[in-house]
């Protein structure tokens, strides 16, 4: 069977957890390419993700490489399970792949925590607001570009608001002030991210400029927890583009950020009161 080209998000991740099960148990590719009769080869396209796995060579890896994490081996029997196309496949050839993926990520969530300091974050911004995101980028997009990224956005939010996906949302003040598209964009937006704090799966906390220090990286993330510990995925938004981490490293310093953060926002009813302020002060210069 010939390999894929472009595996998704999901189907890397399962290929990264098989390399990690056969690292942790000290194999090199070609003992456990031995161990199920195939060659070293197709180990490297299982583990890039760019050849399908069936439940049941799953469970001969993990016996394999003495795996006991029952829960992650099931909860990579669901990623082999999993084979429903989602919305987001009738934007591939019109988006780059990183829309597509983080997207992908979303769907697939336990829980979504974001930490956005120069923007709101991409969940929660209006469609004014996110085509002025996308219109202010140099070289100027083409305007069917900005449709297409601005309806991608929206089309997140449906999606998530209709899973009932818990998102815990920090936000510093930098973000609220910052104007994209003006100041009735900005006051519009800020009406929005209210009524989002409201909703019950939806938590939003403001971290104001007052903070003893500033906590964490300065790029916009997103922390997908997974069905497991394991496959939690990091998110960044880069000049360059989307990335993604996955490394334990990586998931347990972002952990150790957002439980900063818990420490040090505003709870949800003072960002309430710190939003709606913001947004007073935003309307007093158009009203």
């Amino acid at each position: 069977m010939p390999g894929r080209q472009n595996p998704t998000l999901r189907q890397r991740r399962l290929g990264t957890e098989l390399r990690r099960m056969r690292e942790q148990a000290g194999l090199r590719g070609s003992e456990l390419a031995h161990t199920l009769g195939v060659s070293q080869a197709q180990v490297t396209q299982m583990e890039s993700g760019k050849t399908s796995v069936s439940t049941d060579r799953l469970l001969t890896i993990a016996a394999a490489c003495k795996c006991t994490n029952q829960p992650l081996i099931d909860a990579l029997s669901d990623i082999i399970a999993s084979r429903r196309k989602g919305w987001w496949e009738k934007y591939r050839g019109i988006l780059s792949t990183g829309f597509l993926e983080v997207a992908e990520m979303e769907a697939h969530a336990q829980t979504i925590f974001t930490w956005a300091t120069t923007y709101i974050p991409g969940l929660q911004q209006t469609g004014a607001y996110a085509s002025a995101v996308f219109a202010r980028i140099t070289p100027p997009l083409p305007d069917h570009d900005v449709e297409a990224r601005t309806a991608f956005r929206v089309q997140r939010q449906r999606a998530l608001r209709s899973s009932g996906i818990e998102h815990i949302s920090f936000i510093h003040e930098a973000a609220l002030r910052m104007q994209f598209g003006g100041p009735k964009v900005l006051a519009a937006q800020l009406d929005s991210l209210i009524e989002d704090s409201e909703k019950q799966e939806s938590s939003v906390r403001v971290v104001p400029f007052d903070m003893d220090t500033f906590p964490g990286a300065g790029e916009n993330i997103m922390f997908a927890e997974g069905s497991v510990p394991e496959l939690a995925t990091l998110q960044m938004d880069t000049a360059q583009g989307v990335l993604f981490f996955d490394s334990p490293a990586d998931l347990a310093s972002h952990r150790a950020t957002f439980a900063r953060l818990d420490s040090l926002a505003l709870p949800d009813d003072e960002s309430r009161k710190f939003i709606r302020a913001i947004r007073d002060s935003t309307r007093g210069k158009y009203e």
